[in-house]
């Protein structure tokens, strides 16, 4: 069986390249790829070369723990159907409909426990949606939001987006999202936030802080600026209109992965005087404070159900053939704004 993989060559390159498979051996299966899901964020860092090269791309994702160096294959959101099984694996996986955190490929072969079975009613291109999601279920978890908060969420890429709807279904006092694409923006608003703003625009951000009581001097019963910011932009920058909005003794969780972009930050002030905590979310790991009650079946689960209940499909705004797959990243690195999600075809 011969597979067909998508390959990063080098920065701004990428390879669609055939490999001979090995014979099926007993325990594991061959998957027939139906679909997989571009991440705008994580894959242009490969894509541009800025991934960091003294950790893996993924400590927990067999996949995905081998070195930064070109060539290699990245990709952690594939939808296929299990079309052969080896010795040792029970005939009930036979046809089944699965997910795998497996790079860009048209056949891929696994174990069993490296796949998830696609619950009934969720289709394959609702379910290339379940990293992301999983992703945007932790980030609510390692938050912690509360009755009455209000939160602002920075970015509204994929991540960002999922994140905000989730939120959306919280009885927060205000929901606020920011980015510097107008549909990524109009799309929040649909989702169910409450007011978005462009990070570029100083009269919008001045308008931000006016609604949120800022700036005023921060005391601990002022009630002034957001109780809970998302960092999710991927631009380390918006660390610090993260501090500039955030309230006395309130929370900063960072979900982006700037790669190898330095992050400035400005600690000196505001931050160092108002107690802000600053929360780092990775969706590899479960926060330990959780772990008596949590653990990632659960947290599949709850993924699985956030999205039958919002549809993230309706954010796919382009499908492209693997053959085809660099036009797509090149949009992705040149024209960001033309694309919401992009997911690849087999």
């Amino acid at each position: 069986m011969k597979a067909s993989q998508l390959w990063f060559t080098k920065p701004q390159q990428i390879d669609i390249r055939e490999q001979q498979l090995p014979p099926l051996q007993p325990g594991q299966i061959l998957v027939k790829s139906h679909c997989s899901a571009i991440s705008a964020g994580t894959e242009m860092l490969v894509y541009r070369g800025q991934l960091p090269a003294d950790i893996a791309l993924d400590a927990t994702l067999e996949s995905l723990q081998h070195q930064q160096t070109y060539p290699l294959q990245y990709g952690y959101a594939c939808v296929g159907r299990v079309e052969q099984i080896g010795a040792d694996v029970a005939d009930y996986w036979q046809g089944k409909r699965v997910f795998a955190f497996q790079p860009h490929a048209s056949h891929f072969i696994a174990a069993p426990e490296q796949v998830i079975v696609l619950p009934d009613g969720i289709e394959p291109e609702a379910a290339v949606f379940l990293a992301n999601m999983e992703t945007a279920v932790n980030l609510v978890l390692d938050g912690n939001p509360a009755l009455g908060e209000q939160v602002v969420v920075l970015g509204q890429g994929i991540v960002g987006l999922l994140l905000s709807s989730v939120l959306a279904q919280f009885p927060l006092a205000q929901l606020y999202a920011l980015d510097g694409i107008a549909e990524r923006r109009s799309r929040a608003l649909h989702l169910g936030v409450k007011q978005v703003f462009d990070p570029a625009s100083k009269t919008q951000i001045a308008a931000l802080k006016q609604d949120l009581q800022l700036p005023v001097q921060l005391s601990e019963t002022s009630g002034a600026g957001a109780d809970l910011i998302y960092e999710v932009s991927g631009v380390p920058d918006a660390l610090n209109l993260s501090i500039d909005l955030c309230s006395y003794s309130g929370r900063i969780v960072i979900g982006s992965w700037y790669g190898n972009k330095p992050a400035n930050i400005q600690l000196g002030g505001a931050a160092h005087r108002n107690r802000i905590q600053f929360i780092s979310s990775q969706v590899s790991t479960i926060a330990p404070e959780l772990t008596g009650r949590w653990d990632k079946a659960r947290r599949f689960q709850t993924a699985w159900e956030m999205i039958r209940r919002l549809r993230p499909q309706e954010l796919i705004s382009h499908r492209v053939p693997l053959e085809q797959a660099g036009s797509i990243y090149g949009l992705l690195d040149q024209s960001p704004e033309k694309v919401l999600q992009a997911i690849i075809t087999y």
